[in-house]
């Protein structure tokens, strides 16, 4: 299959026809590269708090609740556009309250419906201190026409058990949309991606916001890239990287890539990490504490 990571910029659109014009060229770019997985990134919706006007954009807590009371025009753009071009799209996540606090969900749409989502299992300091976005419900597989999928939003990415759980169920592509303020932010999740990609030799997209939104406080500096990175062994790139995008550069990275190649680097790679995880778990003795004689008498 062809697969899409968006470098995505927020804009301050002023009315809805002008998101659902910006999502809808978005989708035909990527469609017209041939690609039939379009992922777009984490906290991708926060460009709807400009449709209740600056001073809305401009306060955490009334940005959420602007955002959210979008959900359903939203859904229904998204399903319109995966079923007009047959595509399955990892929508840009966003606050849903299904409580008193929203949790950060990403939907994921094909080309009947709506498959099912994904909420944020690990929340960021700035989520937790400041914002209130609350941790979501487990983790999802998604078994679609393309194959199993897993998605780990940004944070999440950072932690290996997430997706191992994921690569144990029976996933062979793992979806991280992100939103990351700073390099050093960007280069946690792309190295956690990479290394995701590693442990269980999989596919992993990496789709990011990028460029400056002054506007929105939540989301007002963005760095990152799109990208598709892989286990570095036999039949894939030994850099790891199937394709990534220009740092901060709008658009999107797209790659072909094969499932069954996933299988064999699992079956037959020159080093087995998906199949000798659990090593791990039989090598586990107790840690031995030697000292320098010379230093700690």
């Amino acid at each position: 299959m062809k697969i899409a990571a968006a470098a995505y910029p927020l804009d301050f659109l002023d009315n809805w026809d002008s998101y659902a014009s910006k999502l809808t060229t978005w989708v035909e770019q990527a469609v017209g590269e041939g690609a039939q997985l379009l992922v777009f990134p984490e906290y991708g919706a926060m460009e709807l708090a400009a449709l209740g006007g600056k001073a809305i954009a401009a306060d955490l807590e009334a940005s959420l609740r602007e955002v959210a009371r979008h959900r359903e025009a939203v859904d229904a753009l998204h399903l319109a556009l995966a079923a007009r071009h047959g595509v399955h799209i990892l929508g840009a996540s966003g606050p849903v309250f299904e409580g008193a606090r929203p949790v950060n969900r990403a939907t994921f749409y094909g080309p009947k419906g709506i498959i099912g989502h994904q909420d944020k299992q690990i929340m960021t300091r700035f989520e937790s201190e400041e914002w209130d976005v609350v941790a979501g419900d487990g983790l999802v597989l998604f078994e679609t026409t393309l194959g199993r999928i897993g998605v780990l939003i940004c944070y999440d990415s950072e932690f290996p058990l997430l997706a191992r759980r994921l690569a144990q169920a029976g996933a062979e592509v793992l979806l991280v949309p992100s939103c990351t303020e700073t390099l050093a932010g960007f280069t946690r999740v792309r190295v956690g991606s990479m290394a995701r990609a590693l442990e269980n030799q999989c596919v992993v997209v990496h789709a990011a916001t990028v460029g400056s939104a002054a506007w929105c406080p939540a989301v007002d500096l963005n760095t990152g890239c799109g990208a598709i990175y892989c286990p570095p062994d036999h039949g894939w790139p030994s850099t790891g990287i199937v394709v990534e995008t220009a740092l901060n550069v709008p658009g999107w990275a797209c790659a072909e890539i094969s499932l069954e190649a996933v299988r064999k680097v699992r079956a037959e790679g020159g080093v087995l990490n998906h199949r000798d995880w659990a090593e791990q778990e039989k090598r586990r003795p107790e840690v031995k504490l030697l000292r320098d004689n010379a230093v700690c008498p």
